[in-house]
């Protein structure tokens, strides 16, 4: 069952996504000694990471015990104006006490392929066999995609593999991504999602009928977890009241 929540702005939207972050960072810390979370891009994220990166989070977070991990990302440089990576740096990552042996970037330097599959070998060795992370943050294209699950994209099909290259045609881009199946193992995923463009999506996705070839966001069902859309009010504004 997913939990539904709005607020008044974006910027109250981010405050309450920080502070769920940072609640579900410190329970998995207190509970295995280590919290395992994946980062999303987006306009919405970076508001969120820029006050974690301020007080009280950047001093009451346990930084050293904190492991980051991408959702996805452009087949760019890391240090690319397009790369997710650098965005989650520049907001967040280069102004807190994390290690840099923390930080687990999806690294572009060959192929889509080859940077899917080594991707894959980093979370084997660092997560084990059956990565479950704690936390998973997510955003919500006004096409129903999240991560980079693009509609009617082969990667939507794929459940022998947590990690996957996929062709972006409208962009004339590859991407690397998670996959529905290891990304529905999280212990809690938190979809952001801001502004009136995505009010229709919204909707869609929560309320409509299942297509998730149109609409991948609907993949995202936890096996096990909770779920959670923490929305604006202009981007919830056409849902059912009992919805909200």
């Amino acid at each position: 069952m997913s939990i539904v929540k709005t607020y008044l702005n974006v910027e109250v939207l981010s405050a309450a996504a920080a502070a769920l972050f940072a609640e579900k960072v410190c329970q998995a810390v207190a509970k295995r000694g280590r919290c395992n979370a994946v980062l999303a891009g987006g306009g919405t994220p970076r508001s969120m990471y820029e006050l974690l990166a301020h007080k009280p989070y950047c001093k009451t977070i346990p930084w050293a015990k904190l492991h980051v991990y991408w959702g996805d990302e452009r087949c760019v440089p890391g240090n690319h104006k397009l790369s997710n990576q650098l965005m989650a740096r520049q907001s967040l990552l280069d102004h807190v006490p994390i290690p840099e042996a923390n930080i687990h970037p999806i690294v572009y330097n060959s192929t889509p392929s080859m940077a899917a599959e080594e991707y894959e070998q980093l979370l084997q060795t660092t997560l084990g066999d059956l990565p479950k992370f704690d936390v998973v943050l997510l955003g919500l294209g006004d096409n129903g995609h999240t991560a980079s699950l693009f509609p009617a994209t082969d990667v939507l099909n794929i459940l022998d593999h947590w990690v996957s290259p996929v062709y972006v045609a409208e962009q004339d881009l590859y991407r690397v991504t998670l996959t529905a199946p290891i990304i529905n193992q999280a212990a809690t995923i938190i979809f952001l999602v801001a502004g009136s463009a995505k009010a229709h999506v919204i909707k869609e996705v929560i309320e409509g009928p299942i297509d998730s070839t149109r609409l991948p966001a609907q993949l995202i069902k936890p096996a096990y977890g909770e779920l959670y859309w923490l929305l604006d009010v202009e981007a919830a504004a056409l849902l059912n009241l009992e919805t909200k």
